[in-house]
C-alpha cells in the first residue's frame, strides 16, 4: 500500500509541472438601468469544445469579481448570469496573464424565459434566501448518487453517517420536486437516487408549509435541500437492483424502483443483509459496510442505523426492509404524499464492562458480562395532504400510524468488589421481554392570510395516541458477602400496559403594525397529556407452578395527567438585510398522578413560570450571515422524579421520588456565523452557546456497606455549559484538473455540574476538545486521496480532594483513496487507525480498520461488478472508555468481523420527456 501511495504521489507531482497557462480575469458588474453594482452574480468560464466548466465565482458587494485558474486552452467562453437580467456572453482570448474586462453592464430581462435560461446555465445562482446549484456543472464519478454529488458542492459537507451541513448548518429535510421522499430520513434519498436524473439542488432555510405560506422566516439554524428532477425525466421507470454474497455466510440485497408520470410518483424499495446495514443503500462502491466501526447505542437499549431504529443493541444484525412512497397532485392546489415502511431485525450481542465506581472516601469496582438476543419488526405509514383552497387559505393534514413488536432475551452476570479486591456482592439475571406497541398521531394546520400587509391567522392541532403491552419474565439472584444481609431471589412475571392520549392546540394571529416590516403576534397554546401505566408483577408459586402471587412492591398503577396553557406575545421586525424579534409567554402547568396501589402517595401540584425569547439575524452579503439569540425556559420535574414511590425493581439501586422539587430554569445565549467566499473558494462557520441552569434536578444517592445504592432527587444551582464549534475550509486549484480541498474543525465544551456522591455535594468541571483536520486531493477522472485526523481530549476536575482529577486522550487517523483508471475500474480504500491508551488492561487499545472495494462497470455502465473486503486486517474493535463524576467505565461489545463479498448491481431507466416514455431504452445496454 505504501509503495502504491508513493507512486501515486510522484505521478501527481510530475503531472503538476505540465504546461498550463495561469490567468486572472477581473471586472465590475453594474445594472445598465441605474449603474448600481450587482452583488452575487455568477461569472463562469467554459471550454468552447465541450462546454465543460473550468471555474466560476460570485461578484462581491461592490460588483467586482475575479476569476483565477490555470488552463492549457487559449480561447474560452465567459458567461455572466444574474436573476432578473439577461445572460452576458463573450469570447476570451488568453493573450496575457491578466485580463481587465472593465465595467460590464447587464440588461434587465424582458420576459420570464430569460430567467429560465439563466437558471439553467449558471453553476450557482444566489438569491436572498436560496442557494441553487446546477448539477451538470459539477463532475462526479460514474454511477454517482446524490450524496456523492453533494460532497462536490462548495460549502457542503457530508459525514460518514450521511449527515449533511451547508456552511455549518445541518440539513434536516430533503425534498424531491418540493415533496417528501420516504419520510424524514435524508439518507434514503441521498444514497439511492442517482445524480443523472437531478437538474437543480436548492438550499433554503427550513420551513414548514404553513410558515412558507404565511411568509414567516422559519428555522434559521437548519437547512432544507430540494432536488428538482429534470423535465425530460418526468415520465418513465428507473431504479437499481443489487445483490451480493460473501464469506462467513454474509449477504446483501437491495432494490429501488421509481415510476414517474409527470406529477404522479411511486417508489418501491426493499433490502436485506446480515452486515449491520439497513439495506436501503446500494453497496457496489462503499455504501454497505455496516455504517463504520460501531453502531450508536441509546439509553433505551435500541440502536439506530441511518436514522431508523432496529432495537436490541450492538452486535451482529440481520435486517429486512420494505418501503413505498407515493406522491401526486390530485387536482390544482391539492397535493398528497404517503410512505410505508416495514422493517425487521434480529441481533445478537455480547458486552464486557469494567467500571470503577467513585465515592468521596473510597472506590469499588463492578465487572459484568451480558448477552442479548433481540428480534423486532415494525410497520409505519405516514401521509401528508395539502389543500390550497385559494391564494390565501392553506390546509395541511399529516396523519401517521405505527405498529411494532420486539422480543428480547437477556442474561447478565455481575460482581462488585472493594479497593482490595474483596467480593462484596454478586448477581445474575436472565430475562425475556416481549413488547407490542401501537401509535397514531396527526397534525392539522390551517393558515389564512389577510390582505397584502403580512397579516395571517394560524391554527394547529396535534393529537397522539399510544398503546403498549409487554410481557416480562425475570429470574435473578443477588448475593451479599455480608451474612446479615439476605440474598434476594426473584422469579417473576410482569404484565405491563401503558396508554397515552396527548393533544395540543396552538392559535397565532399576526397583526402588521407596519406593512411587511413590523408585526405583533398574539399566540395561545394549550396542551393536555394523559398517561395510564399499569405494571402487575407476579411471583412464581411453587405450589401452582405458575406466576400467581401478586407482588405489590414491584407493581405500579399510575394515572398521570399534565395540563398546560401558555399565552404569549411576539414582536418581529423584518428588513432586507436583518430581522429581530422578542417574545414573552406565561406558562401555567398542572400535574397530577394518582397511585392506584398506594393512594397515600398520589401527587398533585401547579407550576407557573415566565418564558422569554429574542433573536437577531443579519446578512452582511448574500453568502455571509450571522444570528444570535436568548431564551429563558422553565422545565418542570418529571412525574417519576416527583412521585414519592420507592422503585425496588433493581435490588442494587432503589429509587424514590421527591415531591418538593421545583422547576429548573435555563438561560441560553447563542451566536452563529457562516460564510462561503466564492472568490477565494473559502468557507467558515462558528457557533457558540452558553446555558446557565438553576434549580436543575439531579440524583442524590447513598451507598451502604453492601454497595446497594439508594437514590432520590433534589434541586441544585450553579450548573452551566458552554459549547463552541467551528470549521474553515478552502479549495485550492492546482490546475484545471487537480485541486486540494482542506478543512480544519474543532468542537469544544466546558461544563460545570453540581451533584451528590454518597450524600456529599460536590462540583465537577469537564473540559473537552476535539480538533480535526481533513484534506482531499482530487485529480479529475484519475484519483482522490483524503487523509484525516481527529484528537479527542477530555478532562474532569473536582472541587473535593477525595476525587482524583482525570484526563483522557484518544486518536483517530484515517485515509481514503479512490482511483478511476482504467476508465471502467474504480478502486476505493477506507483505512482508519484508532488509539485509546486509557482503557483497562485486557481491552484492545489500538486497531487498524481497512475496508476496500474494487468495482468494474459493464453493459455500457449500466451494471457494476464489485469485490469488497470488510476489515481487511481483521482488527475491528469498539473498545471505548467513558467517564463522569461517579465512575470510569470501559466497554467492549461484539463487532462485525472480516468478510469478502462479490456483488452485482444493475440500473435501468426508461425516463422520457414530460408526457412521453422512452421504453425503447429499457433493455438497451
Amino acid at each position: 500500500m505504501k509503495r502504491l501511495l508513493m507512486c501515486l504521489a510522484c505521478l501527481c507531482a510530475s503531472y503538476s509541472f505540465s504546461q498550463s497557462q495561469h490567468f486572472k480575469i477581473f471586472g465590475k458588474l453594474v445594472s445598465a438601468e441605474d449603474q448600481a453594482p450587482l452583488e452575487a452574480a455568477t461569472i463562469y468560464l467554459e471550454r468552447p469544445k465541450d462546454s465543460s466548466l473550468i471555474t466560476y465565482t460570485i461578484s462581491r458587494k461592490d460588483g467586482t469579481f475575479l476569476l483565477e485558474d490555470k488552463v492549457s486552452e487559449t480561447k474560452l467562453n465567459l458567461f455572466i448570469s444574474y436573476v432578473g437580467f439577461k445572460t452576458h456572453y463573450q469570447n476570451i482570448d488568453l493573450t496575457s496573464e491578466e485580463i481587465d474586462l472593465k465595467t460590464i453592464s447587464l440588461q434587465e430581462s424582458t420576459n420570464q424565459l430569460d430567467e429560465i435560461v439563466i437558471k439553467s446555465e449558471a453553476p450557482i445562482t444566489v438569491k436572498k434566501d436560496t442557494l441553487e446549484f446546477n448539477v451538470s456543472s459539477f463532475k462526479t464519478a460514474k454511477d454517482a448518487t446524490v450524496e456523492d454529488l453533494l460532497k462536490k458542492l462548495p460549502g457542503v459537507e457530508v459525514d460518514d453517517e450521511g449527515n449533511i451541513t451547508v456552511n455549518g448548518k445541518p440539513v434536516n429535510k430533503i425534498l424531491v420536486n418540493g415533496k417528501p421522499f420516504f419520510g424524514d430520513d435524508p439518507t434514503i434519498t441521498t444514497r439511492n437516487l442517482t445524480k443523472d436524473i437531478i437538474e437543480k439542488i436548492q438550499v433554503t432555510d427550513t420551513k414548514t408549509k404553513s410558515e412558507a405560506f404565511a411568509g414567516e422566516k422559519g428555522d434559521t439554524e437548519n437547512k432544507t435541500i430540494n432536488l428538482t428532477i429534470k423535465e425530460e425525466n418526468n415520465k418513465g421507470v428507473f431504479g437499481r437492483v443489487a445483490a451480493g454474497a460473501g464469506t462467513d455466510k454474509r449477504y446483501e440485497y437491495a432494490g429501488l424502483v421509481n415510476l414517474f408520470d409527470n406529477e404522479q410518483r411511486l417508489s418501491i424499495l426493499a433490502g436485506g443483509n446480515n452486515i449491520n446495514s439497513p439495506g436501503f443503500s446500494f453497496g457496489e462502491i462503499r455504501k454497505m459496510f455496516g455504517g463504520g466501526n460501531s453502531i450508536s447505542v441509546y439509553s433505551d437499549g435500541a440502536f439506530r442505523i441511518d436514522g431508523r431504529s432496529f432495537g436490541g443493541g450492538e452486535g451482529i444484525t440481520v435486517s429486512n426492509n420494505v418501503g413505498a412512497n407515493y406522491a401526486d397532485e390530485l387536482a390544482k392546489g391539492i397535493d398528497i404524499s404517503a410512505d410505508y415502511f416495514m422493517s425487521g431485525a434480529d441481533s445478537d450481542n455480547r458486552t464486557v464492562t469494567n467500571r470503577e465506581n467513585i465515592l468521596p472516601d473510597s472506590r469499588y469496582y463492578t465487572n459484568s458480562v451480558s448477552n442479548s438476543s433481540n428480534s423486532s419488526y415494525s410497520h409505519r405509514v405516514n401521509m401528508n395532504l395539502e389543500i390550497e383552497v385559494d391564494s390565501t387559505f392553506l390546509i395541511n393534514v399529516r396523519p401517521s400510524f405505527g405498529f411494532s413488536n420486539s422480543k428480547n432475551e437477556y442474561t447478565r452476570e455481575e460482581a462488585s468488589s472493594d479497593e482490595l479486591g474483596a467480593l462484596i456482592n454478586s448477581s445474575n439475571l436472565s430475562s425475556f421481554v416481549e413488547t407490542t406497541g401501537n401509535n397514531f398521531k396527526n397534525r392539522l394546520s390551517l393558515t389564512k392570510r389577510f390582505g397584502d400587509r403580512g397579516a395571517f391567522l394560524k391554527f394547529r392541532l396535534d393529537t397522539e395516541v399510544n398503546s403498549t403491552n409487554s410481557d416480562d419474565f425475570v429470574n435473578s439472584e443477588t448475593n451479599f458477602e455480608d451474612t446479615s444481609q439476605e440474598a434476594i431471589f426473584r422469579d417473576q412475571f410482569t404484565d405491563g400496559k401503558e396508554e397515552s392520549n396527548n393533544i395540543s392546540a396552538n392559535l397565532t394571529y399576526r397583526l402588521p403594525l407596519v406593512a411587511k416590516t413590523l408585526f405583533l403576534d398574539f399566540g395561545y397554546n394549550i396542551q393536555s397529556d394523559n398517561n395510564e401505566s399499569v405494571k402487575s408483577t407476579y411471583d412464581f408459586d411453587d405450589g401452582t407452578q405458575d406466576f400467581t402471587n401478586f407482588n405489590t412492591d414491584l407493581s405500579t398503577d399510575f394515572d398521570y395527567k399534565n395540563r398546560s396553557h401558555t399565552p404569549n406575545l411576539e414582536l418581529t421586525y423584518k428588513k432586507e438585510k436583518w430581522s429581530a424579534s422578542i417574545e414573552a409567554g406565561y406558562n401555567y402547568i398542572s400535574m397530577e398522578n394518582k397511585d392506584g396501589l398506594r393512594p397515600d402517595l398520589s401527587y398533585a401540584d401547579d407550576f407557573k413560570n415566565l418564558q422569554l425569547g429574542a433573536d437577531f439575524d443579519y446578512r452582511f452579503t448574500e453568502t455571509f450571515s450571522m444570528y444570535t439569540g436568548y431564551n429563558l425556559r422553565n422545565n418542570p420535574p418529571s412525574i417519576r422524579q416527583l412521585q414519592p414511590f420507592e422503585d425496588v425493581s433493581n435490588p442494587l439501586n432503589t429509587v424514590t421520588g421527591n415531591p418538593n422539587l421545583v422547576p429548573s430554569n435555563v438561560h441560553s445565549v447563542y451566536l452563529g456565523m457562516n460564510n462561503f467566499n466564492f472568490q477565494n473558494k473559502t468557507g467558515f462557520y462558528i457557533y457558540a452557546n452558553v446555558n446557565l441552569t438553576n434549580n436543575v434536578v439531579v440524583s442524590k444517592s447513598t451507598v451502604d456497606e453492601n454497595l446497594v445504592r439508594h437514590t432520590t432527587y433534589t434541586n441544585v444551582d450553579g450548573n452551566y455549559r458552554t459549547n463552541f464549534s467551528g470549521s474553515y475550509n478552502k479549495t485550492v486549484k492546482i490546475d484545471s484538473l487537480k485541486s486540494i480541498r482542506y478543512r480544519l474543525g474543532v468542537y469544544s465544551s466546558l461544563r460545570r455540574s453540581v451533584n451528590f456522591n454518597n450524600d456529599v455535594q460536590y462540583a465537577s468541571r469537564n473540559t473537552s476538545m476535539t480538533p480535526n483536520v481533513r484534506a482531499t486531493f482530487t485529480w479529475k477522472d484519475v484519483l482522490e486521496i483524503t487523509p484525516n485526523y481527529r484528537l479527542t481530549f477530555n478532562q474532569n476536575k473536582y472541587d473535593i480532594d477525595d476525587f482524583d482529577n482525570q484526563e483522557f486522550v484518544s486518536h483517530n487517523l484515517g485515509i481514503q483513496t479512490a482511483t478511476f483508471v482504467p476508465k471502467k475500474l474504480e478502486w476505493r480504500n477506507d483505512i482508519n487507525f484508532s488509539y485509546n491508551p486509557n482503557v483497562s488492561p485486557g481491552f484492545q487499545k489500538s486497531a487498524w480498520f481497512w475496508n476496500s472495494t474494487l468495482a468494474y462497470s459493464i453493459l455500457n455502465d449500466k451494471a457494476t461488478v464489485t469485490l469488497k473486503v470488510y476489515d481487511l486486517l481483521n482488527q475491528n474493535t469498539n473498545a471505548r472508555r467513558s467517564a463522569n463524576e461517579d465512575y470510569i467505565q470501559d466497554t467492549q461489545s461484539t463487532v462485525l468481523n472480516q468478510y469478502f463479498m462479490l456483488s452485482f448491481s444493475w440500473k435501468f431507466n426508461t425516463l422520457g420527456k414530460k408526457g412521453e416514455t422512452g421504453r425503447d431504452n429499457f433493455f438497451m445496454f
